[in-house]
Formats: C-alpha cells, structure tokens, sequence
C-alpha cells in the first residue's frame, strides 16, 4: 500500500517542488534596479513559466494521464525552443521525469479501476 501511495504523490510533490524551483529564476529581477511598477511587470513576466507550470500541476492533479501528456509537452517545448542540448536538460528532465510518474500513476490507477 505504501508503494501506491508514493506513486500517487511523488509526481505531485516534485511538480511543486520544481514549480518552487523555476520561481526562483525570477528573483533577478531584484538587481536590475527596476521603478516599482517596472520590478512588478517584470517579475510577472519572469513568474509566467512557474505559473504555466502550476496550470499544468492543477490539471494533473485529477486527471494524470493529461499531466503526463502536459509535462511532457512542456519539456518538448522547451528542448525545441532552447537551441542548447545540454543547458535545457536542467529543465527538461524534471519535466520527463514528472510526466513519466503522471503516466505510471495512472497506468497504477486503471489496473486498480480494472481489478475491481
């Protein structure tokens, strides 16, 4: 039982953990010496990729087979649109990673859903 509980839950606490993580992008703003409307526009522009995310996590929360499909679009996404191999694996393997936990909770789900 406590192997289905981790399947159910670990992609759900490294989404928001790597939400977490993505965020933290977004504090350089502070150094640029931005008036505070400015600082306030570009923070929320710096915040848009941890709230797609968010977006992302929301969705997969109930239906996992769409969180899989998501996450692993976004790492699609970003692998194409970066140009850098190597660099954009710091970002596209947490998001692999989370869409193949989506994946094998609901794959764990519908065998549970066909047993009974």
């Amino acid at each position: 039982m406590n192997t289905k509980r981790l399947i159910r839950w670990l992609p759900r606490v490294i989404g928001i953990l790597f939400a977490a993580f993505i965020s933290l992008f977004a504090l350089d703003v502070f150094n640029e010496g931005y008036a505070f409307g400015e600082l306030l526009i570009a923070l929320l522009m710096h915040l848009i990729p941890t709230l797609l995310i968010i977006a992302v996590l929301a969705i997969a929360w109930r239906n996992e087979w769409i969180g899989a499909i998501l996450f692993g679009s976004l790492a699609l996404f970003y692998l194409v649109s970066s140009g850098e191999l190597l660099e954009s694996m710091i970002l596209t393997v947490p998001l692999l990673l989370i869409a193949g936990l989506f994946l094998l909770a609901w794959l764990q789900r519908d065998q549970e859903q066909k047993a009974q």
